[in-house]
Formats: C-alpha cells, structure tokens, sequence
C-alpha cells in the first residue's frame, strides 16, 4: 500500500470555521471564477505556451480575464494570442495611460480577485521578493491586494538554487502561494523539476484561494472507486464505478479545508490534489484493511466506494482454461460490510453511506441508512441517464438520520460533493452547540 501524503497528525477531530474572505454558496463555490476579474501575468520563458491553455481554461470558467506580459514574454507568444482568446486587450506598457486617464496597474490591481503568474521566471519571483518594480507586471504585483499565485518554470538547476527557494520563501511569508513545478524533460534537454505545473493543477490553487475555508479542522476519510476481486491471474470480477464520485467529494472538502484520506480502488483518474493522503486499494478486504487503519483519525467517514458485494470462494493460481464446455459454474461468497462494521464503531463520527440502485431507490436507501446505523444516505438510481456510472453528473436523494430527504436534480459531480458536505458542515456544527 502506498501513500503519497505524510501521514496526518493522529488524534481524530471535527470542527467548521467560517473561514477566510472568499465565495460562499455551493454555486459560487463550483462556479467561483464565473465573473471573477483575473489577472494573468505571462513572463518569458519557453513554458509562455501553456499560459495559452490556462487563459482558455480560466474563460472556460467564465473568467474575465486581463493579460499582462512582460516584454520577454511577447518573444515567445505574442499578444495577439492572448487578446483573441481573452477578448480584453493586452496589457505590456508600463507607462501607457486608460482611455479614462487611470494608470493602469493601479487600476487593474484595484478591479482584481486574482492574479496568477504563469510562467513565473526566476527573474521574476527574484523581482517580486525584493520589491523591484521595472516593469508593468511587477509594478502591478506591488499594488495587488487580492491573492498572487506563481507557477514557476525553469530549468532544474535554477529551481533549486538556494536564492530562488529564499525568494519563494519570502514571497510565502508575505502570503503569497505558488503551484510546485512538476518534475520531467525540460526544453532545455535536462530532466528534472523545473517544469510549469499543468494547468489543473493551478486553476485548483487558485480556487483554492477563492473558497471560504468552512471544514478547516475537520478531518475527513473518503473511499471512491470499484474494487477488482481476483478469479484467476487473468481475471477478476469488478463493477463500473470509475470513482469520479469520490474523487469529487476529496477534491471539494479539501478546497474547503478538511484534511482528506482518500482511499481508492483501481480507477483511471489521477489523485484529486496532491495535498491529499491517497490511499490505492485493490481488493475489498484491502479496503477493508486501509479503511480501519485510518478511520480512528477521521471525524467524519464517506463511503463513496463502490465494494464489490462479492467474490470468488476460491481463486485459481493458474489461468482457468475454457475446456469443451458451454457452462461454467463459479461459487462466490460476501465481501466485507465495511459500511455495516463501522456503523458499529462510529462513535461520535459522522458516517455517510451511498446507494446506488436501479429500482425501489428510496424504500433500499432508507433500509440501509437504519441497517448501517449512517448519519445520511446517498442514493442514486443508475438506471438514469447522467447518474449511472462513468459520467461526470449525478442525479441524487439525500436521506439523514433525522428523517430529512433533499432531492437533487442532474448537475455536475463537483456540484453534488458540495452539497454533501453543506449537510455534513451543518451536522458537524450542531454537534458543536451540544453542551
């Protein structure tokens, strides 16, 4: 079993805070770059390209985003580039005046929610730490009063100069983040870190920055995806799940600030974020075993995988040959209800079961939310077109102990986690109040 997050401090808890400045509803928090007023800054270096594909990310999102460039960034890209796609014009001239007579990085700093470098050059960053304004990117960086993300690229040897990791960490003691650069061939023919992180991975920061942090101090422990039960060395027995579900649901409560493990089947989707403890899994007694490792620290328990319900009795050591007949019988036996086991030792944690059903949703939903002994149930009919498996929608029912339901229509996954963990948020501070 590998894990890919330092283990997280022992010692299980739960709490909400209202959290920093920043969007607040489950629309702003799935859409929260929609209207937001984002400044991309582009400084010259070779990965100047990819800042083309992040500006159509961010205007896919609905962003209004404004271009500044360095006078080396229009060496590689020119502004023409970015003006098509961004539909603002380019801004580069440090002394170039608005038509309404304001200086620009005054007023550009003054109308932004964000701003994000990317490229950011060592150059760059080096200016920024130390206050140096020489051109109309860094003179904008030292009006800014809305967040600054920098995803850094360059080459290996520099990313690891001990000047440029002081000038990062100057920049992280006046609050100021960046996006770790992704290790791999650079441009330059070397192979190392060094190389601008992928565009995901910066438009999570930067939402990152945006969401109010509502769960920080709550710890979460989440399971997504199938579970594969072996038959033979060449087959297995598996469902459909493809763990976009849970990979939802981590994703959002991390952005919100709950400490997140993350144990997952075989799934094609890479981790969620990398500031998650992932926890890869195979079989459902490998769930199993992950799962009562970790649940201990955990206040709150999602079980968004789907656990195979069963398995072979006996697995072959060798492949089973076809043979002459047109029959083959194959003896299974129950999985582990994880679910059902730790319903019993829950304590004071908050348990969420899901359901996936093609008929009688609510009556089976209901069933296993008292047989479980779950705080809520979600529960879909994947019979439903955008609510089966291996699409990015849900349709969903939301069942709580309480007796409480919350039909949701069809909507995006992200979408449905958020709502889930609105209803965890309330459970978790009415627990709070109790004396």
């Amino acid at each position: 079993m590998t894990e890919t997050r330092a283990a997280i401090r022992r010692q299980p808890r739960c709490s909400v805070s209202a959290g920093r400045r920043g969007a607040t509803g489950t629309e702003s928090r799935i859409l929260m770059l929609r209207g937001k007023k984002v400044i991309l800054g582009v400084t010259g270096g070779i990965a100047a390209y990819k800042a083309v594909e992040l500006l159509r990310e961010l205007v896919k999102r609905e962003a209004n985003v404004q271009v500044v460039m360095t006078k080396h960034a229009m060496e590689f890209v020119t502004p023409l580039t970015f003006q098509s796609l961004s539909a603002n014009r380019v801004v580069h001239d440090l002394f170039e005046l608005e038509w309404s007579n304001e200086i620009n990085h005054i007023a550009l700093a003054d109308a932004a929610d964000i701003t994000v470098i990317a490229p950011a050059t060592a150059n760059m960053i080096g200016k920024i730490a130390h206050g140096v304004a020489d051109d109309f990117l860094s003179t904008l960086v030292m009006a800014l009063s809305c967040p600054l993300v920098l995803a850094p690229a360059m080459n290996t040897k520099m990313w690891h100069n001990s000047i440029v990791q002081q000038n990062l960490e100057t920049l992280k003691r006046h609050g100021h983040t960046w996006v770790e650069p992704g290790t791999g061939d650079l441009a330059c023919g070397a192979h190392g870190q060094g190389r601008m992180a992928e565009v995901c991975d910066i438009v999570e920061q930067m939402q990152d920055l945006l969401c109010v942090k509502d769960l920080v101090g709550c710890r979460m422990l989440i399971t997504a995806g199938p579970t594969v039960e072996g038959v033979d060395p060449v087959r297995y027995i598996t469902n459909r799940s493809s763990g976009k579900m849970g990979y939802a649901i981590a994703r959002m409560a991390r952005r919100r600030g709950a400490e997140v493990v993350l144990i997952s089947g075989p799934s094609l989707l890479p981790p969620p974020r990398k500031d998650i403890l992932f926890v890869p899994v195979r079989s459902a007694t490998d769930m199993r075993t992950a799962v009562f490792h970790h649940y201990r620290d955990c206040g709150v328990i999602i079980m968004a995988a789907a656990v195979a319900d069963f398995r072979p009795k006996n697995v072959f050591v060798q492949k089973v040959k076809k043979g002459n007949d047109d029959t083959y019988l194959m003896e299974l036996e129950k999985t582990p209800d994880i679910l059902e086991e730790l319903g019993s030792v829950k304590g004071n944690r908050i348990l969420v079961g899901f359901a996936a059903e093609t008929q009688n949703l609510i009556e089976n939903a209901e069933k296993k939310l008292r047989s479980k002994k779950a705080d809520l149930f979600v529960a879909n009919d994947v019979s439903q077109p955008g609510a089966g498996f291996e699409v990015d929608t849900n349709i969903v029912t939301i069942l709580s102990r309480r007796g409480k339901r919350k039909d949701l229509p069809l909507m995006a996954k992200d979408e449905v986690a958020d709502i889930i963990l609105n209803q965890i948020a309330k459970m978790i501070r009415r627990k709070s109040k109790r004396p």
